[in-house]
């Protein structure tokens, strides 16, 4: 895994494993909030505000997409080819996939510049905003609204734990420091449960959903915290036999993986791009690998988002 270290409140979260070198401020800003020094947010939306000098406006040639590394990058790049075939043709831009192996790689490949557009997961969804300047703007869903997704503690079927607080001094699998389902809603919500991790069991990483879901079958680990839609779409695939688990604790709902542009493309290029994201619908293969999903759903940043931070910043406030 990268050795960037995300600053600020996630630094805790992410210490060892995200870095990114502070950068001084550039010229006055009258908002930040909680975005990087590199950024400003003048009309206090959350996110970067676009340039305001045009030499720093970006309007490439190739744009640059990438999806979460959730599972194994190549199945996505397969997964995508309809619609980044269709974004290359709607934009009048060449289009590649960019294989990403962990959270933080992608996350720094849209700050330093080579990552134009992608799906973040929910919780690096934050820190993209925060540390990179990334704008979401969409979710997988359909005619009734975005995705979501509950965070889901799995044990064995064959286990005889039966809630989270029976996995205290029991090896139990967290995916990343930046996941939200896989590491810091659990900080945050099972404290509740009778369960706090890092002081009832020693967090171990298994770098992705699927690693800690196959870890749990293989018995490397009691149990795993993950993404639900992760979880079923591997049952779904037949990766693995739902009936080998149980779910041993599920949170409310969240919502999936985002899709966000880097804040620095030419506003042009961005209003289009988004608008061919609004207009694509998805082919029957890609409704298939996600859940029915067969479109781009618009989402606001500041109210779809809420959620997820507040559960960010009661996981840096817990305990370590």
């Amino acid at each position: 895994m990268t050795n960037l270290r995300l600053l600020a409140a996630a630094a805790t979260l992410c210490a060892a494993q995200i870095t990114f070198a502070q950068a001084p401020a550039a010229g006055a800003c009258t908002n930040r909030g909680d975005l990087d020094p590199i950024y400003c947010d003048a009309n206090k939306d959350l996110l970067a505000d676009t340039p305001t000098d045009p030499a720093k406006l970006k309007d490439p040639s190739t744009l640059i997409f990438t999806y979460t590394p959730v599972e194994d990058p190549a199945k996505y790049e397969n997964i995508f080819k309809p619609f980044t075939d269709y974004l290359a043709q709607c934009t009048g831009k060449t289009v590649r996939f960019f294989q990403v192996q962990n959270n933080a790689a992608q996350i720094e490949a849209m700050r330093s510049g080579r990552l134009h557009v992608g799906g973040f997961s929910t919780g690096p969804t934050v820190f993209a905003v925060n540390k990179a300047g990334a704008i979401p703007f969409a979710v997988k869903g359909d005619a009734k609204g975005y995705q979501g997704y509950n965070l889901i503690t799995i044990v064995k079927a064959s286990s005889p734990f039966k809630t989270p607080a029976d996995l205290k001094g029991k090896k139990v699998a967290h995916t990343s420091p930046s996941s939200n389902s896989g590491h810091l809603a659990p900080l945050a919500l099972l404290p509740a449960q009778g369960l706090a991790p890092g002081k009832d069991y020693e967090i171990k990483f298994s770098g992705k959903h699927d690693q800690s879901v196959l870890g749990v079958n293989t018995g490397d680990y009691d149990a795993a915290h993950v993404a639900s839609d992760v979880f079923d779409r591997m049952a779904d695939r037949g990766q693995i036999k739902e009936a080998d688990f149980r779910v041993i604790y599920r949170s409310q709902r969240f919502p999936t993986s985002s899709f966000a542009y880097a804040h620095d493309l030419k506003p042009e290029l961005a209003t289009k791009m988004v608008k061919c994201f609004a207009d694509y619908r998805f082919p029957a293969s890609m409704q298939k690998d996600f859940d029915g999903a067969d479109r781009f759903v618009s989402i606001n940043y500041a109210k779809d988002w809420d959620v997820v931070r507040t559960v960010d910043k009661a996981a840096a406030a817990a305990p370590k």
